[in-house]
């Protein structure tokens, strides 16, 4: 059985097409049985009639052309990829949460900002924005405009990050164990917060966090018994940690907020 990569927050844009990191990441996945994308493989989407500038089109191509299984989960950035998008990746959509069945464990996959759940503002803010009539309304709206409304809100978020508390954009201790009690699962892989890690939790699970794209490529991989947590780029790749799936039942030290 070959690999399994999963990566999330690549944050692509005009100013940032990320050519040559995806095309090594593309050289890898090749050869993986699946690659799983948690979220925000855009800056921003503002619907499937998007244009896209010819290096992302390239990116998006190449993502087509993979022969491996493809599976895309909603960011914040870019929860309104549709059916058009997905067909033209030829990726399965998943749920916000999604229990991935590997080698009898079930390993819980998600983006992971549904669990800052200390960030209230955001949570309020995300809540109006899946809204069905936000989606309705919004997609209702000239191209240009919901452009406009897109950029404006990445300022936004830019300007109220910096005066957030750090620990309030970070996920809460109970309620990643609440969701993974109530999963029956021993590891949670996520992304979101950009701040990738092999977090050892006190209760023998593991959270795993997979980094942002801002200088490197960040990925998870599965590999049999193993999982690892790498940065790369189109020259070098380094492992960061590595869990075996039989360390998820060993007691470890994460301190609970």
């Amino acid at each position: 059985m070959a690999e399994i990569l999963l990566i999330a927050d690549i944050h692509l844009s005009p100013a940032n097409p990320q050519t040559d990191t995806f095309a090594a990441l593309m050289a890898r996945a090749a050869k993986a049985d699946a690659l799983y994308i948690l979220g925000d493989l855009f800056d921003y989407w503002v619907g499937d009639d998007q244009p896209l500038p010819d290096a992302i089109g390239h990116t998006l191509d190449q993502l087509s052309a993979l022969p491996c299984k493809k599976y895309f989960q909603a960011g914040n950035r870019d929860f309104l990829v549709g059916q058009n998008l997905l067909d033209r990746i030829g990726a399965e959509n998943l749920p916000d949460i999604f229990p991935l069945s590997y080698r009898g464990e079930t390993i819980l996959l998600c983006h992971g900002d549904t669990l800052c759940t200390d960030d209230l503002a955001y949570q309020a803010m995300r809540q109006q924005l899946r809204s069905p009539a936000f989606r309705c309304d919004f997609l209702a709206k000239p191209l240009a405009e919901r452009i406009a409304i897109a950029e404006g809100l990445r300022a936004r978020s830019k300007t109220e990050s910096s005066s957030k508390p750090e620990d309030i954009m970070d996920v809460n201790a109970s309620a990643v164990s609440t969701l993974m009690q109530t999963q029956g699962a021993k590891v949670l892989i996520h992304g979101h917060t950009h701040r990738p890690a092999i977090h050892r939790l006190v209760d023998g699970g593991v959270r795993v966090v997979t980094g942002d794209w801002s200088t490197h490529g960040w990925l998870v991989a599965l590999n049999a018994d193993v999982i690892t947590l790498e940065r790369f780029d189109s020259k070098n790749t380094e492992i960061i940690d590595r869990i075996t799936l039989s360390e998820t039942s060993k007691t470890a030290r994460e301190t609970t907020r």
